[in-house]
């Protein structure tokens, strides 16, 4: 649904909201799309109903300039929070109470949330997408949409080298060759070989394509994969942990509780059992860093 005090124009754009600002009270999330001019005060009927919204336990997500909305309300004072990296700076001087990451793709407080540029709002919104209905749906949606699966809210906005065409990136057959292997014990040199270039050149690429680090990619994908089996399927921990590569059940159980924030098990009854209802957020959390 989408709420607003009457009709948007923005040059040949026209949308007519489904219902007013007051809407906004009663509903699970609610999403501040970007605003065209930062310097502009958002209007105060938007303001109290945004608080009217926090007050009554809604989850409130920022995209991009949205957070402008977000900060003036006064719902992300003490919080952490981003915004376009073009942006980053006038929002830290104008709003001091909160804490501005300029360079993070988006921040996850639990019910207030912020994304940087367009793009870190896919990103942002595939996230919610994963905290309320599992790896799978979120991996489905992203297969739509021709976009990676999973970027984490810590990754940098932007690398300051382009990543090449996909066909004719370094990784495009690397990274599914990995995926594939996820079971097996696989080193940086195991990749590096693969891939016929240097550990060091390897590690370039990863950074650049990724924002991380072969390694660090690697244990992210290990708990997805975990993540998948323990969704889809009734395999036991010790099963799970031998096809995602984490070794032994115990092993499984402290990465995937450090990252994940739950326990496997206390994951699988939430998403095995009644899956939470649009804009619910689910008691598990996805890693701030790869």
């Amino acid at each position: 649904m989408v709420c607003g005090p009457g009709p948007v124009r923005i040059g040949r754009f026209h949308l007519q909201p489904d219902a007013g600002l007051d809407q906004l009270a009663r509903a699970d999330t609610v999403i501040i799309p970007a605003v065209a001019d930062v310097d502009a005060e958002p209007s105060p009927g938007l303001l109290d109903a945004v608080r009217a919204a926090h007050r009554a336990g809604a989850r409130l997500v920022s995209l991009c300039t949205g957070s402008f909305v977000l900060a003036e309300a006064g719902v992300l004072d003490g919080l952490r929070a981003t915004t376009h990296w073009a942006h980053t700076e006038a929002l830290a001087a104008r709003y001091p109470r909160v804490a501005v990451d300029p360079d993070v793709l988006y921040v996850d407080n639990g019910d207030v949330l912020a994304s940087a540029g367009k793009a870190a709002a896919i990103d942002l919104c595939l996230h919610l997408i994963r905290r309320d209905h599992g790896s799978t749906v979120a991996n489905a949606v992203a297969r739509r949409l021709v976009v990676p699966p999973h970027r984490a809210g810590g990754q940098a906005q932007f690398v300051t080298t382009p990543v090449p065409a996909r066909d004719d990136h370094p990784l495009a057959d690397l990274l599914p060759w990995a995926m594939a292997r996820l079971d097996r014990p696989l080193t940086v040199e195991d990749l590096a070989r693969q891939a016929n270039m240097s550990s060091r050149n390897l590690a370039r690429h990863f950074r650049t394509a990724t924002g991380t680090t072969p390694l660090q990619w690697l244990a992210t994908q290990r708990i997805r994969r975990a993540q998948e089996l323990l969704e889809n399927t009734d395999d036991g921990i010790d099963a799970i942990a031998h096809a995602a590569g984490l070794g032994t059940a115990t092993t499984l159980r402290r990465h995937f509780h450090r990252t994940v924030g739950v326990p496997p098990d206390a994951y699988r009854r939430t998403f095995r059992s009644a899956r939470p209802t649009a804009g619910a957020a689910a008691a598990v959390r996805t890693p701030d860093r790869p």
